[in-house]
């Protein structure tokens, strides 16, 4: 190889982000921001108007993403939105960065599982009433000014909610209309309203390899694009 080829060969490289003889990088790894903890889940689809993808849940140590396992997964039945630009009602799912602040099932948590976990019960709600106080919160028994048609009795999604994690998308500070009820669950027959969804042995999985003390989240995103995962 010419003197002038292997200098160009080397500047690839470095443009890349990889050695000499190693692969690219893991993908939590050329992400601009992956929450500050120790695990990460990270939910991809290949462009914004994809309704499946993959989700894969990673571990950091000594100073390296490893992948911990995937799935496949389905997304809202309208495709993916940034989560600051989703509107309610819209069936996507909002990309970015979040929290995901409990777990929670109609079934008991699997064994294994350290994650906060609520059970679902006969009164258990999930409110989207944006005229509600309890606007995008667990409600239990449904609150007063919570209407039960604009809000989700858990119990009654049955398998989908056999587990589930609480995406925290408009979670702290919710901001009426922007969306509520965002999960990682287990599938359904086809897309989600909004939701991202694994199988249940998937599900299962990942609660019991997520641990509070490393600080998990869930960053969603497509492969290329302005909702580009590695953009979070």
């Amino acid at each position: 190889m010419r003197p002038g080829v292997v200098a160009l060969a080397s500047a690839s490289l470095l443009v890349l982000g990889a050695a000499p003889g190693e692969g690219p990088r893991p993908l939590p790894a050329r992400m601009a921001d992956t929450g500050g903890g120790s695990q990460l889940i990270t939910a991809v689809a290949p462009r914004a108007g994809s309704t499946s993808g993959t989700v894969t849940w990673w571990n950091r140590a000594g100073g390296r993403w490893v992948k911990a396992g995937s799935a496949s997964a389905r997304f809202g039945a309208k495709g993916l939105v940034r989560g600051t630009k989703r509107r309610q009602g819209t069936n996507t799912t909002p990309t970015g960065l979040y929290g995901l602040p409990y777990a929670f099932g109609i079934e008991k948590a699997p064994r294994g599982t350290t994650y906060r976990y609520r059970r679902v019960h006969q009164g258990s709600w999930w409110c989207q009433d944006n005229g509600s106080r309890a606007y995008n919160r667990w409600s239990e028994p449904r609150a007063r000014d919570c209407r039960a048609a604009e809000s989700e009795h858990l119990i009654s999604y049955g398998a989908p909610y056999a587990h589930a994690l609480v995406i925290g998308f408009n979670y702290d500070r919710p901001v009426k209309g922007r969306g509520a009820g965002i999960f990682l669950h287990v599938k359904g027959r086809g897309a989600t309203a909004g939701c991202v969804s694994v199988s249940r042995d998937a599900m299962r999985r990942i609660l019991k390899w997520a641990e509070p003390k490393r600080r998990p989240h869930i960053a969603i995103g497509t492969a290329g694009g302005t909702t580009a995962i590695t953009r979070y």
